[in-house]
């Protein structure tokens, strides 16, 4: 499993994810001018970066019921 590319792909698309979140959730616990002028932005990342990793997602799914594997 932790050889196989498709896996790995998968795996990193989700741990970007979850780093832009904390990161958004961390700035917006501590407040400040930072949060205030940058939150949003970091959203706005972390829903990219989570419609890309649905879409690699549901890629390695298809491609794998096609393949038989």
């Amino acid at each position: 499993m932790i050889h196989d590319p498709m896996f790995l792909l998968v795996s990193v698309s989700t741990l970007v994810v979850l780093i832009i979140l904390m990161f958004g959730i961390g700035s917006f616990a501590r407040g400040g001018e930072f949060n205030r002028k940058h939150a949003n932005r970091i959203m706005r990342y972390r829903i990219i970066a989570q419609a890309v990793a649905v879409i690699i997602i549901v890629g390695v799914a298809w491609l794998r019921s096609k393949s038989g594997s």
